[in-house]
C-alpha cells in the first residue's frame, strides 16, 4: 500500500517510518512513503500557505489553492487514491475504521497547520474526515501518523505473527484482558494463577470475563454496545 502525506513538515514524519515494524515493512515494499509539501505549489513568491480568516477569527488558515493542487497532484499520478483529513472537527476513528482502510491501495493524508484549513479544500478534496479525540494538536501530522501506523498493521505481512491482531482490544468492541510475562512474581505482585496452570480453555474464559470487567470500568460505552449485542441474541 502507498501512504502519500500533504503537509508543511515532512521531516516530523519521515523518520517515523526509519524503524521498527514499519521501518521493516518499509524496506520489504509492503508499504511506500512519499510527501508532497503545499508550499511546492503556492504561486506566491514568500511561498506562503496562510492568511487571516474572512470574518475574524484567531489565528491563521491555510489556504485553498497549494492544498488543493498538492493534492490533485497525487491524483493526478493515481486515480485510484483515498484522501483523508484529520481534524478535531470530525467522526472519531475506530479500529473498525483502520481495518477498512487497509483494503485500500493508496491512502493520501493531508495535515493541517496553524488553526485549520478552508473548509472549500475538504468539500472538493477530501473523501473522509477523522478526529482521533477530543483535543487539539499544533498540527495534523501526529494524527496522520497515528491513522497510518493504526492501518499499516492489518496489511498482510507487516506483523511478524498475523496472530497478533486476534484478541487485540476492541475486537468485539471489548478491551483486551490483562497480559502478563515471566516472571511469575515481580515485586511481590503475582500473576493470576489460572494464567499458569495451562488450561487454555479455561484461560479464554477468564480472559473473557476479564475483557468485560475491564471494558464495563473503563469504556462503559463500548461495554453497553456488548451488552445491547448480547440481548439481542437471546431474543
Amino acid at each position: 500500500m502507498r501512504f502519500s502525506f500533504v503537509t508543511l513538515f515532512p521531516e516530523l514524519i519521515e523518520g517515523y517510518f526509519n524503524e521498527s515494524i514499519l521501518g521493516r515493512a518499509k524496506k520489504q515494499d509492503i508499504i511506500q512513503i512519499d510527501f508532497v509539501n503545499p508550499r511546492d505549489f503556492t504561486h506566491d513568491k514568500h511561498r506562503k500557505v496562510d492568511a487571516p480568516m474572512i470574518g475574524g477569527g484567531a489565528g491563521m488558515l491555510m489556504t485553498p489553492q497549494p492544498l488543493v493542487d498538492a493534492i490533485r497532484s497525487i491524483r493526478n499520478n493515481d486515480q485510484d487514491t483515498h484522501v483523508v483529513l484529520l481534524s478535531p472537527v470530525a467522526k472519531k476513528f475506530c479500529q473498525n475504521d483502520a481495518i477498512r482502510l487497509a483494503k485500500k491501495s493508496h491512502l493520501v493524508f493531508v495535515s493541517g497547520r496553524y488553526e485549520g484549513i478552508d473548509e472549500r479544500v475538504i468539500e472538493s478534496e477530501v473523501d473522509e474526515n477523522f478526529s482521533i479525540g477530543d483535543f487539539v494538536l499544533t498540527g495534523g501530522e501526529l494524527a496522520s501518523l497515528v491513522v497510518c501506523d493504526a492501518v499499516s498493521r492489518h496489511l498482510d505481512g507487516v506483523l511478524g505473527n498475523e496472530e497478533s491482531l486476534s484478541g487485540e482490544s476492541f475486537e468485539e468492541n471489548l478491551l483486551e484482558a490483562p497480559s502478563f510475562t515471566k516472571p511469575d512474581i515481580f515485586e511481590k505482585k503475582y500473576i493470576i494463577s489460572e494464567y499458569l496452570k495451562g488450561n487454555h480453555s479455561k484461560i479464554t474464559a477468564l480472559k473473557r470475563a476479564l475483557s468485560l470487567y475491564k471494558t464495563q470500568y473503563f469504556r462503559p460505552d463500548l461495554y453497553r454496545r456488548v451488552a445491547q449485542k448480547a440481548s439481542h441474541n437471546e431474543k
